[in-house]
């Protein structure tokens, strides 16, 4: 009895150390670009904002990290992850590009606080629902859209070399994937591969699991609404 107790808890502790270990990389500093764009080789800028996509996940973008692991937790196995992961990459591609060429302008007191709203509602969505539903990667493409306008805001602040304006926003965008990607290989790692087929997965790892990130995700909404 006691070792099946065991097995029911440590799915949630470890589920639990993942989302501190995402949660303590926060105290890093911001984005910064501290070097002359001009004065990099091709080679070079690529790289820089191949990175910086990157560090746009992880460490420093636990809304999106949050996100990601959402749509991750209801049904951890990775084809269907990887499927919705795609189009969530394909939605803010479209929005990135399109507010970096200056086509949308959408302001950050509207976009911030419903990407704070597109995390509670995949949140609650996974506490409500059996299984995951077909209309689930629909859901998930249209709050790319928006998840694509929070990253312009970041490209928008440390700019884009005009030389290589295509490339730098391809390799910006490369790096935000990669960041994405890394965060499911993590939590399938540490949580999908060992405890998805158990029947105790949804009461011991979904709803424990929804209900800290709704409410983390509840706080930022309101606190982008009005206090930002």
């Amino acid at each position: 009895m006691k070792a099946q107790v065991w097995h029911k808890g440590i799915a949630t502790r470890v589920a639990l150390l993942l989302l501190a270990g995402l949660l303590w990389p926060q105290l890093a500093a911001a984005h910064v670009l501290d070097v002359d764009v001009s004065k990099l080789s091709r080679t070079d800028i690529i790289s820089t904002y191949l990175q910086l996509g990157y560090t746009h996940i992880l460490p420093l973008g636990l809304d999106h990290i949050l996100f990601v692991l959402s749509i991750f937790f209801l049904e951890p196995r990775l084809k269907p992850v990887l499927w919705q992961a795609t189009a969530f990459t394909v939605a803010h591609s479209i929005t990135l590009g399109l507010a970096m060429y200056g086509l949308i302008s959408p302001p950050a007191s509207i976009v911030e606080p419903v990407i704070a709203l597109s995390i509670l509602f995949v949140a609650i969505e996974n506490i409500v629902a059996d299984k995951l539903n077909p209309w689930r990667v629909v859901i998930v493409f249209g709050f790319g859209l928006i998840h694509g306008m929070g990253f312009a805001s970041v490209l928008t602040g440390l700019g884009l070399p005009r030389t290589m304006f295509v490339e730098s926003l391809i390799s910006f965008n490369v790096g935000v994937e990669l960041g994405q990607v890394t965060v499911i290989l993590l939590a399938w790692l540490l949580v999908g591969r060992w405890f998805a087929d158990k029947p105790w997965y949804k009461q011991r790892v979904v709803v424990p699991m929804s209900v800290l990130i709704g409410l983390i995700a509840a706080y930022w909404t309101v606190e982008r609404v009005f206090f930002a």
